[in-house]
């Protein structure tokens, strides 16, 4: 394969199976309506013609109708415990769960038991033991399950993939990929805020952002850690019980090294670059949604920078699903993918703890 073919395919939907106009649009019970939901989830799921945001889940009903009067196609707002008692049941197909991390499972499973696939945004639970339970939910009420790593859809992730996979860098040898961001500057200035409660997040920078470099090295080698060390800091005191900057090394097959970094109070920035025997791919900036991605492919004496036409990653993430839902396709990534990165980072903090390299 030669690297035009590669960059040829762009934004393709190179995984769509059916067209829209071929199926019932997949109808979403969005769980959690924080600024993410709002700002992000909902108007992808608006514009979507494979899918429609129905109903809207929310700490009480005022607030999720609210939430659904502001949203086209929108029914019904309902509370967390009208969810639960299986109010509106018969007004979705699938579930969109977009709360803190500790509390993806039990929403999971009222969705699994009530029928409903599952959308659960990353990382999947808190710790590993919860995340295998969401497994187990899921699988026994025989209900799809995707953790929503919306890189994954991502064009220039996939175009770099297909680079790696057709050896037009040679042979991976080493990958470096890095996320920050100033989160009480940026995101959210409430000291309090739930990423920064070691109970419902799990982790700090590195269960909500560092989770991007590691999981998207995963996806584009196409093999899973098999080692990891790993330090981690703080210095501002909202960040005394989870990290603040975290740095790792992770040991994949065939002796390839990815170095992640991460950091919840650093000038926002992210890149990926993997390089080979042969030659290097990069991606800049590399995991913010709302930036315009570039392409960056050397090989020999040759260097070629590409960028990708901006697509929305969260329509990208919702439309596969919807299509792999309706197409019963089979669906990656799926829990036994996520699992693998909650049990990566809990290394990491052991490793930073312990002082050593832990295996996986």
């Amino acid at each position: 394969m030669e690297l035009e073919s590669v960059l040829d395919s762009g934004c393709s939907r190179d995984w769509q199976s059916v067209a829209p106009e071929a199926v019932d649009p997949l109808r979403f019970a969005v769980v959690g309506i924080g600024w993410f939901t709002r700002e992000r989830a909902l108007p992808a799921l608006v514009e979507s013609e494979l899918c429609e945001p129905t109903v809207t889940v929310s700490s009480t009903t005022e607030k999720a109708e609210r939430v659904a009067e502001t949203v086209d196609r929108a029914e019904r707002g309902i509370s967390y415990e009208q969810f639960h008692d299986g109010v509106a049941a018969d007004r979705y197909d699938a579930v969109y769960i977009c709360t803190p991390n500790a509390l993806h499972l039990p929403y999971a499973r009222t969705a699994a038991q009530y029928g409903k696939a599952v959308l659960c945004e990353k990382p999947m639970e808190r710790d590993t033991e919860r995340s295998r339970e969401l497994i187990d939910v899921c699988d026994e009420q025989n209900v799809p399950l995707m953790i929503a790593y919306r890189m994954h859809t991502e064009p220039a992730v996939r175009r770099a993939r297909e680079i790696v996979d057709a050896e037009l860098i040679g042979e991976p040898v080493e990958v470096y990929g890095s996320m920050s961001q100033r989160l009480l500057d940026r995101i959210n200035p409430d000291p309090d805020q739930w990423r920064l409660d070691e109970e419902l997040a799990g982790g700090g920078a590195l269960f909500d952002i560092g989770l991007y470099p590691l999981n998207t090295t995963r996806f584009i080698l196409g093999d899973d850690p098999i080692a990891v060390t790993g330090r981690t800091r703080s210095t501002h005191d909202a960040f005394d019980d989870v990290d603040e900057t975290v740095s790792c090394t992770i040991e994949f097959p065939d002796e390839v090294f990815a170095t992640c970094t991460a950091s919840h109070n650093a000038r926002q920035s992210s890149t990926l670059r993997i390089t080979g025997t042969e030659g290097q791919v990069a991606i800049e900036p590399a995991f913010f949604q709302d930036q315009q991605r570039s392409l960056h492919v050397s090989r020999g004496d040759g260097r070629l920078s590409v960028a990708l036409e901006k697509v929305d990653q969260m329509l990208e993430e919702f439309d596969y699903f919807a299509d792999r839902v309706r197409s019963d396709a089979p669906i990656l990534p799926d829990g036994e993918h996520g699992v693998v990165d909650v049990e990566a980072m809990q290394a990491v903090y052991r490793s930073a703890e312990r002082r050593e390299w832990i295996t996986l």
